[in-house]
């Protein structure tokens, strides 16, 4: 004969692995929620910097044109001058044309940059702009070398090492970014370099279809998907403290019915 007592225990002996159980859902449901809630918050931050970016771009690259900088303002340079408009004038230094690999609206090809001695006295490395693959040879385009130029352009921040999975490689002469200081050292340019680049305006008038290279084809996107991300993730929290609340509440129901 079974006693009333042990027929008491029964059930709460099953009770306590589901119990248990429950605690340990219900604490990773508050672990997993609070790092989903996390990454959500981080996403609106990284929405609001990215809106922040694109407005200082969109400035900066549609602003009057100011003087390029000279050594005095280098050690201040940061993201908050890139795309900056710049005006400089000044003497194309005899020195080869580096070409860094690229793929532009009109195809793939080649950034051709050359120095530039400005009238203040550093030099400035200038993207003249796109040449397509199959004429990157000198002779496809117009010879610069100790010319006067007077130019406007977007000031560009230095783009050392190379690019994803692919690293430059100064010996080869193979560029795959407009790495400022290799550049310089690789061609043996000497005093003052600026750690920037300058991407050259189009002139006024000139077809794009004309002469070699093409100038004005820098591309101002960035990507601002943050608040998807963020709304994908703050679901997912949702979800997660959903699931955990319909089984306390199943568990909730079933212990009142035993």
């Amino acid at each position: 004969m079974i006693s009333t007592g042990a027929r008491a225990a029964g059930p709460a002996v099953r009770a306590r692995p589901r119990l248990a159980g429950l605690i340990v859902i219900n604490i990773l449901a508050i672990l997993l929620c609070g790092g989903l809630l996390a990454l959500g918050t981080w996403q609106v931050h990284r929405r609001a910097w990215k809106l922040d970016l694109i407005a200082r771009v969109e400035a900066n690259a549609h602003g009057d044109p100011v003087p390029a900088p000279g050594p005095g303002a280098w050690a201040a340079l940061s993201e908050r001058d890139a795309y900056r408009r710049v005006r400089l004038a000044g003497t194309w230094l005899d020195a080869p044309d580096t070409l860094v690999q690229a793929v532009t609206d009109l195809g793939g090809g080649f950034w051709v940059l050359t120095p530039l001695r400005t009238d203040a006295g550093f030099v400035v490395l200038v993207n003249r702009g796109f040449v397509p693959g199959d004429r990157r040879a000198a002779t496809a385009r117009a010879g610069v070398a100790g010319t006067r130029a007077a130019l406007t352009g977007l000031l560009r921040l230095d783009e050392p090492g190379g690019a994803f999975l692919r690293t430059n490689d100064p010996g080869a002469d193979t560029w795959y970014s407009r790495d400022v200081a290799a550049i310089a050292r690789a061609r043996g340019l000497t005093g003052a370099v600026a750690p920037y680049f300058v991407d050259a305006e189009r002139p006024p008038g000139r077809d794009p279809d004309g002469d070699l290279p093409v100038a004005g084809l820098t591309v101002i996107r960035f990507h601002n998907n943050h608040l998807i991300y963020a709304i994908t993730w703050f679901t997912l929290a949702l979800m997660v403290a959903g699931g955990a609340l319909y089984l306390d509440r199943d568990a909730w129901r079933r212990g009142r019915a035993g």
